[in-house]
């Protein structure tokens, strides 16, 4: 049984990092340019490899169109030998049939020869433009030429989640490491995705990696507690993707026995941490945007409602724009809670923005506009605070403004 020594969690990672970020004991990684993107300047094929067999657990798209590697990965998790995850960006291998989960089989087979494993102990990661196949030479040169790269340093892992981009303008790495008695666990993730992003997850990838000592079955319910909290939590445009992944490795170089009781516990809600904190990053780094909005419901009936309506006030395209334009259209905001589908008394509501009350119990009051406008102008972060008084349940959802500039994008992605 593990110590139930109290744990103490520390942050490693803030925006920017505090200081450089590694892989955690065990993991190495590497990223080159493989000519998968047309940008030579771009790095596009990341590798992640373990010097020992990992545990390796993840949570996919819930949309029914997905793609290669999410089969893939979904078949070979989860598991207790996995070596490593090699990951693509440029091409999505996505809606390309029997002969896109070929490739990303071979993909996983070139990683595992590049770097001694098994051939299907490798999970595999792709993100960028639907429907193209893969160029699966340009592939195996990119995987054989990071192979020969390999390092455990913060450059190596700057490079890692650097290869994983496509829109994103700045790379997604978070930590934390907490002591278990006399064991000190790190956890290290790496993330993209800057649009394309709506719930049950979004056009995101990560890769949460930690030395910890786990059961596979831990493994899994730690991550999917964490991922309810964290990426089932963030949206740009409400469009869920075909490729969303979340995998957590766990290699065991901490050593000691599996985690367990009161140090389950403390790992489980650190890796909440690391996961919130990368999801948050993701709207942060939104296409086009010039906020991050966080919607905050509190008193709620039950969590599920306070997600519900805060993701339905999220995903409003009038409340997006609104927080682009600074205007303080209260409005917006409480009819979108009303058709969210969950039963409130109106007459309960209360409605701050940036901790400026504006409506309360059902009606407007007397605010300063403009006070409330400058608010919103003068800083990239937004808070509306909800408040039903209906129950004791609260939920946090975050967003981000709608903009030209995101249209744009968007329209000129593939053009």
């Amino acid at each position: 049984m593990a110590n139930s020594t109290s744990a103490t969690a520390t942050t490693e990672a803030d925006t920017p990092p505090a200081k450089p970020i590694g892989f955690p004991p065990g993991f190495r990684g590497a990223a080159v340019y493989s000519g998968v993107k047309e940008d030579k300047t771009k790095l596009d094929l990341s590798l992640i490899v373990s010097d020992r067999p990992v545990v390796a657990v993840g949570v996919y798209t819930q949309n029914l169109v997905q793609a290669a590697p999410v089969l893939l990965d979904r078949q070979r998790t989860p598991t207790t030998q996995a070596r490593g995850v090699v990951i693509n960006s440029g091409v999505a291998n996505a809606c390309t049939g029997a002969a896109g989960l070929a490739d990303a089989k071979q993909m996983t087979a070139l990683a595992a020869e590049a770097t001694g494993a098994g051939p299907e102990e490798f999970l595999v990661l792709s993100t960028g433009v639907i429907g193209h196949p893969l160029p699966m030479q340009k592939i195996a040169a990119g995987v054989s030429a990071a192979a020969q790269k390999m390092a455990a340093g913060p450059e190596a892992l700057e490079a890692v989640a650097r290869g994983m981009m496509t829109t994103d303008t700045v790379t997604k790495i978070r930590s934390r490491t907490i002591r278990l008695g006399d064991r000190e666990i790190s956890l290290v993730g790496v993330a993209k995705g800057a649009a394309m992003i709506g719930p049950n997850m979004a056009t995101m990838l990560a890769v949460v990696m930690t030395d910890a000592v786990l059961e596979a079955s831990d493994a899994q319910a730690a991550l999917s507690e964490a991922v309810v909290e964290s990426f089932n939590c963030i949206s740009v445009d409400g469009h869920t993707s075909t490729n969303d992944t979340v995998l957590l490795l766990a290699n065991g170089a901490a050593d000691g026995p599996p985690l367990a009781d009161r140090d389950l516990a403390a790992f489980r809600a650190t890796l909440v941490e690391v996961c919130e904190d990368l999801a948050v990053a993701i709207p942060a780094d939104g296409e086009g945007a010039t906020h991050l909005i966080t919607v905050e419901v509190h008193g709620a009936r039950s969590r599920d409602d306070a997600v519900r309506i805060g993701k339905t006030i999220a995903d409003s395209p009038l409340v997006k724009t609104a927080i682009a334009g600074a205007d303080p259209n209260w409005g917006r905001i409480v009819s979108a809670a009303g058709y969210a589908g969950v039963p409130f008394d109106p007459d309960r509501v209360t409605l701050l923005i940036n901790g400026l009350l504006v409506y309360d119990k059902g009606a407007p009051v007397p605010f300063d506009e403009a006070t409330v406008s400058d608010s919103i102008a003068n800083q990239r972060d937004t808070l509306l605070l909800l408040i039903l008084d209906e129950g004791s349940a609260s939920a946090r959802f975050w967003t981000t403004d709608l903009t030209a500039e995101y249209v744009r994008l968007n329209a000129d992605y593939r053009t």
